[in-house]
Protein backbone atom coordinates (compact mmCIF):
# COMPACT_ATOMS: atom_id res chain seq x y z
CA UNK A 1 0.00 0.00 0.00
CA UNK A 2 1.36 3.77 -0.47
CA UNK A 3 1.93 5.62 2.00
CA UNK A 4 2.33 9.27 2.89
CA UNK A 5 4.50 10.95 5.96
CA UNK A 6 2.47 13.21 8.57
CA UNK A 7 4.16 15.81 10.17
CA UNK A 8 2.47 17.35 13.18
CA UNK A 9 2.68 20.77 14.03
CA UNK A 10 1.79 21.25 17.97
CA UNK A 11 0.56 19.20 20.36
CA UNK A 12 -1.85 19.73 23.10
CA UNK A 13 -5.52 18.91 23.26
CA UNK A 14 -5.89 19.44 19.40
CA UNK A 15 -2.23 17.27 18.81
CA UNK A 16 -3.58 14.13 21.25
CA UNK A 17 -6.63 14.17 19.46
CA UNK A 18 -4.89 14.06 16.04
CA UNK A 19 -2.34 11.95 17.30
CA UNK A 20 -4.81 9.00 18.11
CA UNK A 21 -6.65 9.55 15.08
CA UNK A 22 -3.69 8.76 12.78
CA UNK A 23 -2.51 5.47 14.65
CA UNK A 24 -5.51 4.28 14.74
CA UNK A 25 -6.85 4.88 11.11
CA UNK A 26 -5.14 1.24 9.75
CA UNK A 27 -6.43 -0.86 12.48
CA UNK A 28 -10.31 0.70 12.44
CA UNK A 29 -10.50 1.33 8.88
CA UNK A 30 -8.98 0.47 5.15
CA UNK A 31 -7.07 4.14 4.00
CA UNK A 32 -6.27 4.00 0.11
CA UNK A 33 -3.23 5.75 1.57
CA UNK A 34 -0.95 4.60 4.89
CA UNK A 35 -0.47 7.69 7.06
CA UNK A 36 2.90 7.00 8.73
CA UNK A 37 3.49 9.18 11.84
CA UNK A 38 6.81 10.77 11.28
CA UNK A 39 7.92 13.93 12.75
CA UNK A 40 5.67 16.42 15.75
CA UNK A 41 7.22 19.45 16.00
CA UNK A 42 6.59 21.00 19.42
CA UNK A 43 8.09 24.47 20.85
CA UNK A 44 11.51 24.50 22.65
CA UNK A 45 11.26 23.70 26.25
CA UNK A 46 8.04 21.41 25.97
CA UNK A 47 8.44 17.79 26.29
CA UNK A 48 8.34 16.89 22.56
CA UNK A 49 10.32 13.64 23.23
CA UNK A 50 8.22 12.67 25.56
CA UNK A 51 4.59 13.34 23.75
CA UNK A 52 6.33 11.50 20.34
CA UNK A 53 7.07 8.48 22.75
CA UNK A 54 3.68 8.36 24.17
CA UNK A 55 1.53 9.10 20.94
CA UNK A 56 3.56 6.95 18.32
CA UNK A 57 5.48 9.54 16.41
CA UNK A 58 9.29 8.01 15.29
CA UNK A 59 10.77 11.60 15.47
CA UNK A 60 10.06 14.87 17.59
CA UNK A 61 11.21 17.87 16.71
CA UNK A 62 11.32 21.67 18.38
CA UNK A 63 11.93 23.45 14.49
CA UNK A 64 8.59 23.13 12.29
CA UNK A 65 10.40 25.05 9.30
CA UNK A 66 12.63 22.03 9.37
CA UNK A 67 10.02 19.60 9.80
CA UNK A 68 7.89 21.02 6.69
CA UNK A 69 10.74 21.37 4.64
CA UNK A 70 11.85 17.84 4.86
CA UNK A 71 11.77 16.32 1.56
CA UNK A 72 10.38 13.17 3.45
CA UNK A 73 6.74 14.78 4.91
CA UNK A 74 4.25 14.35 2.52
CA UNK A 75 1.47 15.79 4.36
CA UNK A 76 0.85 18.51 7.50
CA UNK A 77 -1.12 18.79 10.52
CA UNK A 78 -1.31 22.11 12.31
CA UNK A 79 -2.48 21.64 15.47
CA UNK A 80 -1.07 24.73 17.23
CA UNK A 81 -2.89 27.99 19.02
CA UNK A 82 -4.67 29.66 15.70
CA UNK A 83 -2.35 32.91 15.77
CA UNK A 84 0.27 30.21 14.54
CA UNK A 85 -1.90 28.71 11.74
CA UNK A 86 -0.98 30.38 9.01
CA UNK A 87 2.90 30.48 8.97
CA UNK A 88 3.32 26.88 8.89
CA UNK A 89 0.62 26.66 6.20
CA UNK A 90 1.94 29.20 4.43
CA UNK A 91 5.16 27.40 4.44
CA UNK A 92 3.47 24.13 3.41
CA UNK A 93 1.48 25.50 0.57
CA UNK A 94 4.86 26.86 -0.41
CA UNK A 95 6.95 23.25 -0.57
CA UNK A 96 3.94 22.04 -2.50
CA UNK A 97 2.66 20.09 -0.10
CA UNK A 98 -1.03 19.06 1.62
CA UNK A 99 -2.29 20.95 4.72
CA UNK A 100 -4.45 19.86 7.30
CA UNK A 101 -5.22 22.34 9.84
CA UNK A 102 -7.15 22.69 12.68
CA UNK A 103 -10.12 25.28 13.25
CA UNK A 104 -10.71 28.03 13.04
CA UNK A 105 -8.54 28.28 10.15
CA UNK A 106 -6.84 31.32 11.14
CA UNK A 107 -6.47 33.84 13.82
CA UNK A 108 -7.96 36.85 11.50
CA UNK A 109 -9.93 36.82 8.61
CA UNK A 110 -7.24 38.28 6.83
CA UNK A 111 -5.17 35.12 7.46
CA UNK A 112 -8.00 32.84 6.53
CA UNK A 113 -8.25 34.64 3.30
CA UNK A 114 -4.49 34.74 2.29
CA UNK A 115 -4.32 30.92 3.21
CA UNK A 116 -7.26 30.01 0.97
CA UNK A 117 -5.71 32.29 -2.11
CA UNK A 118 -2.41 30.55 -1.46
CA UNK A 119 -4.29 27.35 -1.59
CA UNK A 120 -6.02 27.80 -4.30
CA UNK A 121 -3.23 29.48 -6.68
CA UNK A 122 -0.96 26.50 -5.87
CA UNK A 123 -3.69 23.82 -6.19
CA UNK A 124 -3.29 21.54 -3.63
CA UNK A 125 -5.57 19.65 -1.05
CA UNK A 126 -6.27 21.45 2.02
CA UNK A 127 -8.94 19.71 5.28
CA UNK A 128 -9.79 22.08 8.11
CA UNK A 129 -10.83 19.42 10.87
CA UNK A 130 -14.64 20.12 11.52
CA UNK A 131 -14.55 17.35 13.35
CA UNK A 132 -18.55 17.14 14.19
CA UNK A 133 -18.78 16.67 10.32
CA UNK A 134 -17.66 12.93 10.82
CA UNK A 135 -20.03 11.90 13.91
CA UNK A 136 -22.25 9.26 11.82
CA UNK A 137 -25.87 11.21 12.89
CA UNK A 138 -24.51 14.47 11.62
CA UNK A 139 -23.17 13.02 8.42
CA UNK A 140 -26.51 11.05 8.16
CA UNK A 141 -28.54 14.13 9.14
CA UNK A 142 -26.61 15.67 5.86
CA UNK A 143 -27.53 13.00 3.83
CA UNK A 144 -31.38 13.11 4.46
CA UNK A 145 -31.98 16.88 3.93
CA UNK A 146 -29.51 16.38 0.63
CA UNK A 147 -32.04 13.86 -0.53
CA UNK A 148 -35.05 16.09 0.50
CA UNK A 149 -36.13 14.09 3.17
CA UNK A 150 -37.32 17.54 4.79
CA UNK A 151 -38.12 19.24 1.77
CA UNK A 152 -37.19 22.88 1.93
CA UNK A 153 -35.53 24.52 4.42
CA UNK A 154 -37.31 27.28 6.86
CA UNK A 155 -35.27 27.20 10.70
CA UNK A 156 -31.86 26.54 11.28
CA UNK A 157 -31.42 26.74 15.34
CA UNK A 158 -27.70 25.51 17.02
CA UNK A 159 -25.78 26.60 20.11
CA UNK A 160 -22.56 25.57 21.37
CA UNK A 161 -22.61 25.78 25.14
CA UNK A 162 -19.64 24.36 27.39
CA UNK A 163 -19.16 25.42 31.37
CA UNK A 164 -15.23 24.78 31.86
CA UNK A 165 -14.46 28.34 32.22
CA UNK A 166 -15.58 29.15 35.20
CA UNK A 167 -14.11 31.88 37.55
CA UNK A 168 -11.67 29.85 39.22
CA UNK A 169 -9.60 29.29 35.97
CA UNK A 170 -6.12 30.97 35.54
CA UNK A 171 -5.36 33.10 32.18
CA UNK A 172 -4.47 30.77 29.32
CA UNK A 173 -4.04 31.23 25.50
CA UNK A 174 -7.64 30.84 24.92
CA UNK A 175 -8.56 33.78 26.81
CA UNK A 176 -5.90 36.34 24.93
CA UNK A 177 -7.10 37.66 21.47
CA UNK A 178 -3.31 37.94 20.34
CA UNK A 179 -3.38 34.48 20.79
CA UNK A 180 -7.26 33.05 20.00
CA UNK A 181 -7.82 35.40 17.37
CA UNK A 182 -11.48 35.31 19.79
CA UNK A 183 -13.06 33.34 22.36
CA UNK A 184 -16.04 31.34 22.27
CA UNK A 185 -17.08 32.95 19.04
CA UNK A 186 -14.16 30.80 17.35
CA UNK A 187 -13.88 28.04 19.19
CA UNK A 188 -17.36 27.23 19.04
CA UNK A 189 -19.51 29.06 16.83
CA UNK A 190 -17.48 28.20 13.58
CA UNK A 191 -18.59 24.48 14.78
CA UNK A 192 -22.21 25.33 14.41
CA UNK A 193 -21.70 27.34 11.37
CA UNK A 194 -19.65 25.10 9.80
CA UNK A 195 -22.07 22.45 11.12
CA UNK A 196 -25.17 23.89 9.81
CA UNK A 197 -23.89 25.32 6.09
CA UNK A 198 -22.98 21.56 5.68
CA UNK A 199 -25.71 19.73 7.02
CA UNK A 200 -29.01 22.28 5.90
CA UNK A 201 -27.06 23.46 2.89
CA UNK A 202 -27.74 26.92 3.76
CA UNK A 203 -25.25 30.13 3.20
CA UNK A 204 -25.94 33.18 5.53
CA UNK A 205 -26.54 36.11 3.48
CA UNK A 206 -27.10 38.56 6.36
CA UNK A 207 -26.72 39.01 9.88
CA UNK A 208 -29.50 40.09 11.30
CA UNK A 209 -28.62 41.14 14.98
CA UNK A 210 -25.56 39.79 17.58
CA UNK A 211 -23.96 40.48 20.94
CA UNK A 212 -20.90 39.49 22.42
CA UNK A 213 -20.16 39.30 26.16
CA UNK A 214 -16.86 39.01 28.26
CA UNK A 215 -18.57 37.73 31.45
CA UNK A 216 -15.37 37.17 33.37
CA UNK A 217 -12.86 40.61 32.54
CA UNK A 218 -9.78 39.06 34.20
CA UNK A 219 -8.24 35.78 35.33
CA UNK A 220 -5.20 34.85 37.29
CA UNK A 221 -2.00 34.69 36.13
CA UNK A 222 -0.23 31.18 35.85
CA UNK A 223 3.08 31.30 37.88
CA UNK A 224 5.41 28.66 35.97
CA UNK A 225 3.11 26.97 33.36
CA UNK A 226 1.01 27.48 30.17
CA UNK A 227 -2.71 26.76 30.82
CA UNK A 228 -3.07 25.39 27.18
CA UNK A 229 -5.61 23.23 27.73
CA UNK A 230 -9.47 23.47 28.44
CA UNK A 231 -10.16 20.66 31.11
CA UNK A 232 -11.47 22.32 33.68
CA UNK A 233 -9.74 20.12 36.30
CA UNK A 234 -6.41 20.76 35.00
CA UNK A 235 -6.92 24.37 34.63
CA UNK A 236 -8.30 24.60 38.15
CA UNK A 237 -5.46 22.38 39.53
CA UNK A 238 -3.17 24.72 37.28
CA UNK A 239 -4.39 27.86 39.46
CA UNK A 240 -3.49 26.68 42.77
CA UNK A 241 -0.17 27.35 41.37
CA UNK A 242 -1.40 31.04 40.34
CA UNK A 243 -0.13 33.76 42.26
CA UNK A 244 -1.65 37.24 42.68
CA UNK A 245 -1.05 39.26 39.64
CA UNK A 246 -4.62 39.35 37.15
CA UNK A 247 -4.51 39.96 33.72
CA UNK A 248 -7.22 41.32 31.82
CA UNK A 249 -9.39 38.92 29.10
CA UNK A 250 -9.26 40.05 25.96
CA UNK A 251 -11.85 38.15 23.99
CA UNK A 252 -15.41 36.98 24.31
CA UNK A 253 -16.77 34.63 26.61
CA UNK A 254 -20.24 34.74 24.98
CA UNK A 255 -21.59 35.53 21.51
CA UNK A 256 -25.00 35.28 19.94
CA UNK A 257 -26.28 36.23 16.73
CA UNK A 258 -29.04 35.36 14.14
CA UNK A 259 -29.48 35.16 10.84
CA UNK A 260 -31.08 35.14 7.59
CA UNK A 261 -30.32 32.75 4.85
CA UNK A 262 -29.70 32.99 0.60
CA UNK A 263 -33.06 30.96 0.52
CA UNK A 264 -34.89 32.65 2.34
CA UNK A 265 -34.69 30.75 5.93
CA UNK A 266 -34.00 32.28 9.23
CA UNK A 267 -31.54 30.73 12.18
CA UNK A 268 -29.93 31.78 15.18
CA UNK A 269 -26.79 31.08 17.28
CA UNK A 270 -25.25 30.82 20.27
CA UNK A 271 -21.59 30.38 21.90
CA UNK A 272 -20.81 30.29 25.37
CA UNK A 273 -18.24 28.95 27.89
CA UNK A 274 -19.78 29.65 30.93
CA UNK A 275 -22.89 28.07 30.40
CA UNK A 276 -23.12 25.99 33.59
CA UNK A 277 -24.43 22.32 33.34
CA UNK A 278 -23.58 22.09 29.57
CA UNK A 279 -20.04 20.13 29.19
CA UNK A 280 -19.92 19.88 25.12
CA UNK A 281 -23.49 20.49 24.09
CA UNK A 282 -23.01 21.25 20.52
CA UNK A 283 -26.73 20.99 19.11
CA UNK A 284 -28.91 22.23 16.55
CA UNK A 285 -32.50 21.78 15.04
CA UNK A 286 -33.72 22.22 11.66
CA UNK A 287 -36.89 22.55 10.37
CA UNK A 288 -38.05 22.04 6.70
CA UNK A 289 -41.43 22.22 5.13
CA UNK A 290 -41.70 18.11 5.32
CA UNK A 291 -39.73 17.08 8.71
CA UNK A 292 -37.24 18.22 11.21
CA UNK A 293 -34.31 17.18 12.12
CA UNK A 294 -32.13 17.79 15.70
CA UNK A 295 -28.81 16.69 17.02
CA UNK A 296 -26.95 16.88 20.50
CA UNK A 297 -23.04 16.32 20.95
CA UNK A 298 -23.47 15.09 24.38
CA UNK A 299 -26.13 12.04 22.70
CA UNK A 300 -23.45 11.99 19.64
CA UNK A 301 -24.83 8.29 18.42
CA UNK A 302 -28.63 9.24 18.26
CA UNK A 303 -30.75 11.37 15.74
CA UNK A 304 -34.30 13.11 16.35
CA UNK A 305 -36.52 12.88 13.46
CA UNK A 306 -40.00 14.25 12.72
CA UNK A 307 -41.56 13.36 9.76
CA UNK A 308 -44.49 15.49 9.18
CA UNK A 309 -45.56 13.54 6.02
CA UNK A 310 -47.11 11.14 8.21
CA UNK A 311 -50.57 10.91 9.70
CA UNK A 312 -51.03 13.26 12.14
CA UNK A 313 -52.48 10.81 14.50
CA UNK A 314 -48.77 9.37 14.55
CA UNK A 315 -46.62 12.11 13.68
CA UNK A 316 -44.13 12.71 16.58
CA UNK A 317 -40.54 13.02 17.63
CA UNK A 318 -38.45 10.03 17.03
CA UNK A 319 -35.09 8.80 18.16
CA UNK A 320 -32.54 7.00 15.71
CA UNK A 321 -29.61 5.58 17.09
CA UNK A 322 -27.40 5.65 14.01
CA UNK A 323 -24.97 2.54 14.88
CA UNK A 324 -26.32 1.09 11.79
CA UNK A 325 -23.40 -0.32 9.84
CA UNK A 326 -25.69 -0.32 6.41
CA UNK A 327 -27.13 2.57 7.14
CA UNK A 328 -25.20 5.13 8.43
CA UNK A 329 -21.94 6.42 7.53
CA UNK A 330 -18.57 5.39 9.18
CA UNK A 331 -19.92 2.96 11.56
CA UNK A 332 -19.22 0.28 9.66
CA UNK A 333 -15.52 0.82 10.50
CA UNK A 334 -15.84 0.40 14.55
CA UNK A 335 -18.25 -1.83 16.02
CA UNK A 336 -21.53 -4.02 15.76
CA UNK A 337 -24.85 -2.29 15.51
CA UNK A 338 -25.59 -0.80 19.00
CA UNK A 339 -22.12 -0.40 20.04
CA UNK A 340 -21.93 3.17 20.78
CA UNK A 341 -18.46 5.41 19.14
CA UNK A 342 -17.21 8.22 20.29
CA UNK A 343 -15.40 11.45 20.26
CA UNK A 344 -12.34 10.03 19.30
CA UNK A 345 -13.78 8.31 16.17
CA UNK A 346 -14.59 11.63 14.62
CA UNK A 347 -11.09 12.42 14.45
CA UNK A 348 -10.57 8.57 12.97
CA UNK A 349 -13.21 9.26 10.37
CA UNK A 350 -11.70 12.74 9.06
CA UNK A 351 -8.70 10.49 8.64
CA UNK A 352 -9.70 8.00 6.91
CA UNK A 353 -11.55 10.71 4.30
CA UNK A 354 -8.45 11.99 4.17
CA UNK A 355 -6.01 9.41 3.12
CA UNK A 356 -8.43 8.57 0.41
CA UNK A 357 -8.85 12.21 -0.62
CA UNK A 358 -4.80 12.40 -1.04
CA UNK A 359 -5.03 9.08 -2.88
CA UNK A 360 -7.94 10.19 -5.18
CA UNK A 361 -10.70 8.47 -3.73
CA UNK A 362 -13.90 10.33 -2.20
CA UNK A 363 -14.72 11.15 0.93
CA UNK A 364 -17.44 9.59 2.31
CA UNK A 365 -19.57 13.45 3.14
CA UNK A 366 -17.73 16.46 1.93
CA UNK A 367 -14.48 17.29 3.66
CA UNK A 368 -13.95 20.95 4.52
CA UNK A 369 -11.45 23.19 2.79
CA UNK A 370 -9.62 26.20 3.13
CA UNK A 371 -11.57 28.15 0.55
CA UNK A 372 -15.06 26.56 3.07
CA UNK A 373 -13.38 27.49 6.49
CA UNK A 374 -13.01 31.02 5.23
CA UNK A 375 -16.67 31.08 4.19
CA UNK A 376 -17.30 30.24 7.58
CA UNK A 377 -14.68 32.56 9.42
CA UNK A 378 -16.56 35.55 7.31
CA UNK A 379 -19.84 34.80 9.04
CA UNK A 380 -17.95 34.60 12.25
CA UNK A 381 -16.74 37.88 11.43
CA UNK A 382 -19.69 39.71 10.16
CA UNK A 383 -21.13 38.56 13.25
CA UNK A 384 -18.73 40.06 15.67
CA UNK A 385 -19.07 43.48 13.21
CA UNK A 386 -22.71 43.11 14.11
CA UNK A 387 -22.20 43.19 17.70
CA UNK A 388 -19.42 45.73 17.70
CA UNK A 389 -21.22 48.03 15.70
CA UNK A 390 -24.75 47.20 16.88
CA UNK A 391 -26.28 46.98 13.50
CA UNK A 392 -27.48 44.13 10.41
CA UNK A 393 -24.29 43.57 8.58
CA UNK A 394 -24.76 42.07 5.01
CA UNK A 395 -22.53 39.68 4.31
CA UNK A 396 -20.90 41.53 1.13
CA UNK A 397 -19.19 43.65 3.55
CA UNK A 398 -17.06 41.14 4.87
CA UNK A 399 -14.41 39.48 2.34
Amino acid sequence: MAEINVGLIGQGFMGRSHSNAWGQVNRYCNPAINPVMHTVAGLPGEDVEGFAKRWGWQNPSTDWKATIANPEIGLVDIVTPNFMHMPPAVAALEAGKPVACEKPIAGTLSDARQMAKLAEEKGLPTFVWFNYRRAPAVAFAHKLIKSGELGRILHVRARYLQDWAGEDVPMAWRFKKELAGSGAHGDLNAHIVDITRFVAGVEVEEICGAYAETLIKQRKVLVGGTGAGISQDELIKAGANSGDKYEDVTVDDTVAFLVRYTNGAVGTYEAARQATGHKNDNTFEINGTKGSLRFSFERMNELEYYDARLPQGVQGWSTILCTNASSHPYVANYWPDGHLIGYEHCFISQALDICNVLAGKEAVVPLPSFNDAYQTQRVLEAAMLAATEKRFVKMEEVF
